[in-house]
């Protein structure tokens, strides 16, 4: 059922970087209140997730820095390209990860955004930063995978 789900699913912009500066701890699909000439750029793939975060206002779940470029055929009502935009999450949701991102350490970032029947859809994902160190490792495990792959392939 969960294939079926991901089939569905057209990728606009993924955040690479997030998971090599955040561990992942959990994760949340959220919907986006967009304006129609931001909907028709994301149409063309023009969204980019780098450097956006998520914070808690007044009990509403915002994503700000999050780059949907100027659509080109829109003359004279176009949109901010870094507006603040609202997330939709459930109430429960969002009180839970409000309680989580008052522990230190705890933030919000977007992973993904895609459209998901029809719709625009993000994946928030609560995360706690990664220190200098844990990067280092993550890529000598990585490394060593990959040379045992390499290895066990040769054989």
């Amino acid at each position: 059922m969960v294939r079926l789900a991901e089939q569905h699913k057209k990728i606009i912009a993924e955040n690479r970087k997030a998971r090599h500066n955040y561990f992942i701890e959990d994760q949340f699909e959220a919907g986006l209140v967009l304006k129609g000439t931001e909907v028709k750029s994301l149409r063309l793939g023009r969204a980019n997730l780098k450097d956006s975060y998520a914070k808690i206002v007044n009990g509403e779940v915002y994503i700000y820095q999050l780059h949907i470029g100027a659509y080109p055929f829109a003359y004279y009502d176009n949109h901010d390209p870094l507006r603040p935009r609202k997330l939709l999450l459930h109430k429960q949701e969002i009180k839970r990860l409000y309680g989580k991102i008052n522990e230190k350490g705890h933030t919000l970032v977007p992973l993904s955004i895609y459209f998901k029947d029809g719709k625009v859809k993000l994946t928030l994902a609560l995360a706690k930063g990664k220190r200098q160190y844990d990067k280092r490792e993550a890529i000598k495990k990585r490394d060593e995978q990959r040379d045992m792959d390499r290895q066990r392939k040769e054989y």
